[in-house]
């Protein structure tokens, strides 16, 4: 068979494959629990204006007890850091530090921002650290824990290193794929042993522990296959080099139990009908990749560390949740400003509060506070910004839609914030919503002063308190 027909019978598998929809009776749900509550997210828009970033403290703290019970009843030595990548907002940073979990971090900008927001337990991790970048960490070693990405990064870090009083904690990242473009991040596992004897001539340095990541995860499968092929490693280690680990670092990439919800275009079935139809019209459905709760990703993780890194190293275990923790604590709040036809409107607020046109892929329920139902009605929900590819959703909830309507895009506290981007409009402003009450304190758009504390350039970001 030629590699032609291959890829034309495999084509023809998706096609007729299918992802599984979003249950009715989910969504349904789902949307009732914030129509119940219209009235807190009415009172935020007429006491600071529209568009807003909506931040629920307790879900924050109600997702570190969650995650931390999880793992720690199935590990005793077991601790997390939140991936400030996923939402580095300082005043969900701050929140998240006040219940005593660490922070990671992946750029000098993440370093400054969580030793700004005084963290006293921090991993840098990342590939590509400038030299500035490592000696800030090290002037923070009091505080900072390195994971090295490379031998050249362990050998800049030992230079710098050489004239300093005391020493710097590290560990390495670990490549998991040693194929494909995965490899950027982390050395590969074969080398473990190189490493660990060329960190250890360095007399400023104390290795400490690995680090490696899977992304992505619905499930622990990737996880736990890796765990197994380090336990190997570790099994093949001297008894000193194992003696030297004090923790491992399994990353983070656990996706919610709410699953991932699509648009037809998101699905794998899809993507491929719009390279081969451009012009099909998909059906109005919804879909859901469903992922496990993360009791079932604890349980499962614990026994593969138990069963295949336990007997040779007991160590604390560490995991870097972000995904998990924000993406269900942030909202965001709109107003129609206009309405042309009647199944097109267009919002004050333009998709580079998200920083990408995720919308046209993924799907969130739109819900219409001002007149609120439980039945989706088809629209195009769209931004402000000069481009066609500003798509909130096709649809509301809703018994009509008109210019001044309040929109509420629940869940979207994961990858959005932190990728928001200086583009035409300005940003939201951030607010706080806590329990069945109206926080005062807020935080505005302030680029100048953002710039100032922590040399960030070309970006627009709410990062500073007012």
């Amino acid at each position: 068979m030629d590699s032609s027909e291959h890829v034309l019978k495999a084509a023809g598998r998706l096609l007729t494959g299918s992802t599984p929809e979003l249950p009715e009776e989910e969504l349904v749900s789902f949307v009732e629990s914030f129509i119940q509550r219209r009235s807190l997210f009415l009172q935020l828009i007429k006491k600071y204006g529209s568009p807003l970033y909506v931040i629920e403290p307790e879900i924050l703290r109600t997702r570190v007890r969650q995650f931390r019970a999880a793992f720690r009843n199935e590990l005793s030595k077991f601790d997390m850091y939140y991936a400030v990548k996923s939402n580095n907002c300082p005043e969900i940073v701050n929140i998240l530090i006040s219940t005593g979990i660490g922070l990671d971090v992946s750029s000098g900008a993440e370093l400054r921002l969580a030793l700004q927001c005084r963290a006293d337990d921090i991993v840098f991790s990342g590939p590509g650290k400038t030299d500035d970048e490592l000696r800030l960490a090290v002037d923070n070693r009091d505080r900072v824990t390195l994971l090295i990405d490379s031998f050249g990064e362990l050998e800049r870090l030992g230079k710098i290193t050489r004239e300093i009083q005391g020493f710097v904690r590290a560990g390495v990242r670990l490549t998991t794929d040693d194929q494909g473009l995965w490899r950027k991040f982390g050395i590969p596992l074969s080398e473990l042993e190189r490493f660990m004897v060329r960190a250890g001539s360095f007399r400023q340095i104390c290795f400490a522990g690995l680090q490696f990541h899977t992304s992505w995860n619905m499930d622990p499968e990737n996880q736990i296959a890796f765990i197994k092929r380090l336990g190997k490693k570790l099994q093949n280690l001297s008894d000193e080099q194992r003696e030297q680990i004090d923790f491992i670092d399994i990353g983070g990439g656990f996706w919610p139990s709410v699953g991932e919800w699509l648009q037809p275009a998101g699905t794998p079935e899809g993507r491929l009908r719009q390279v081969v139809e451009p012009a099909y019209q998909f059906e109005k459905h919804h879909y859901k990749v469903s992922a496990l709760p993360i009791c079932d990703f604890a349980s499962r993780i614990g026994l593969a560390v138990k069963t295949y890194i336990y007997p040779f190293v007991t160590c604390r275990i560490c995991a870097e949740p972000g995904r998990w923790i924000c993406n269900d604590a942030m909202h965001l709040l709109l107003s129609v400003a206009d309405k042309k036809p009647d199944d097109l409107v267009i919002t004050d607020a333009g998709t580079n509060a998200i920083g990408w046109e995720r919308f046209e892929v993924d799907y969130a329920p739109i819900i219409n506070l001002s007149c609120p139902e439980t039945l989706e009605r088809e629209s195009l929900i769209l931004g402000s910004l000069c481009t066609p590819h500003d798509v909130w959703g096709y649809g509301y909830w809703g018994s009509e839609i008109k210019p001044g309507d309040v929109l509420l895009i629940p869940s979207q506290g994961a990858y959005t914030y932190s990728l928001s981007q200086s583009f035409i409009k300005e940003l939201p402003t951030v607010v706080f919503l806590s329990g069945s009450t109206v926080n005062e304190d807020r935080v505005k758009v302030q680029m100048d002063k953002f710039k100032l504390q922590l040399n960030f350039q070309n970006r627009r970001s709410p990062y500073f308190p007012v």
